[in-house]
């Protein structure tokens, strides 16, 4: 019947919406693979805000986006889920850090984040693009942060305190992203020393008009302050929520009111353009 509802479809390889979304996420795994084969891979940067005056920029994250055959940059959302428990994933894990030590070394005067898993310290290749960067300048370890998702660090909690305890010791620092989204014990944050936290940004979109997010968010901020852990608000998209983020004592700030990602990198100026004589 046209009327069937979706619900009563009944699951396994005869269903269409299996076959659709399977056949949908072969496509894009076959599209990942594809951009590491050929090199087709970039990272985003996005300015990360003090909160304080001047308002200068902290740091920057960069995303690791992959383009697609037509030259189109696809974000992170758009394949990581499909890719990240895939050889692939560990890939794209490994060039996203490379593309970011390179980017430090070009850029002495800048700070980058760049995101990485639990999978990523067990990963001999991915060990060995951080070591040889270090290797050849040691202080490149005190202009990286590492950020690791709340989720990502329970799974094996005692591998990734070890490996914090150890890169923490060359300059380099860590943050809890995605903080608030999951249940990450309070008692953790004496495990782990997290340098900072990035509270996530579904708890922060409309903070200003919404009393219990203000509430939870207000929450975060005083366990991270117990902890003395750096506090970014990720998400920040209004000029509203940015006043109620600083008044209620964040750090730094995060969103699409201070500059979306972008593979063109926002600290190079653009030269003038020559003028005649």
């Amino acid at each position: 019947m046209r009327d069937k509802k979706l619900a009563d479809v009944p699951e396994g390889t005869d269903n269409p919406l299996n076959a659709a979304v399977d056949a949908r996420d072969r496509s894009v795994v076959q599209m990942a693979t594809e951009a590491v084969k050929h090199k087709q891979c970039r990272l985003a940067f996005q300015p990360v805000m003090q909160a304080k005056p001047p308002q200068s920029v902290a740091f920057y994250e960069g995303f690791i986006r992959v383009l697609d055959e037509t030259g189109r940059v696809i974000p992170a959302r758009e394949f990581m889920p499909q890719v990240e428990h895939t050889p692939i994933g560990r890939d794209l894990d490994c060039i996203a850090l490379e593309m970011g030590m390179r980017t430090l070394i070009r850029n002495p005067g800048i700070r980058l984040s760049i995101n990485m898993s639990a999978r990523s310290i067990g990963y001999a290749r991915w060990s060995r693009v951080l070591d040889r960067f270090l290797k050849k300048d040691a202080s490149l370890g005190e202009r990286l942060i590492l950020e690791i998702s709340e989720s990502s660090a329970m799974q094996v909690p005692e591998l990734v305190v070890d490996f914090m305890d150890r890169q923490q010791a060359k300059g380099i620092a860590f943050a809890l992203d995605d903080f608030g989204a999951s249940n990450f014990s309070f008692r953790h944050f004496r495990e782990f020393l997290f340098d900072a936290a990035k509270i996530d940004g579904q708890f922060i979109r409309d903070i200003s008009n919404n009393p219990d997010n203000q509430a939870l968010v207000r929450a975060l901020i005083a366990v991270a302050r117990e902890f003395e852990i750096l506090v970014t608000a990720e998400s920040v998209e209004t000029e509203e929520d940015a006043k109620y983020l600083i008044a209620n004592g964040v750090d730094c700030l995060q969103g699409f009111l201070f500059g979306a990602p972008s593979v063109s990198p926002p600290w190079v100026q653009e030269k003038p353009a020559k003028t005649g004589s």
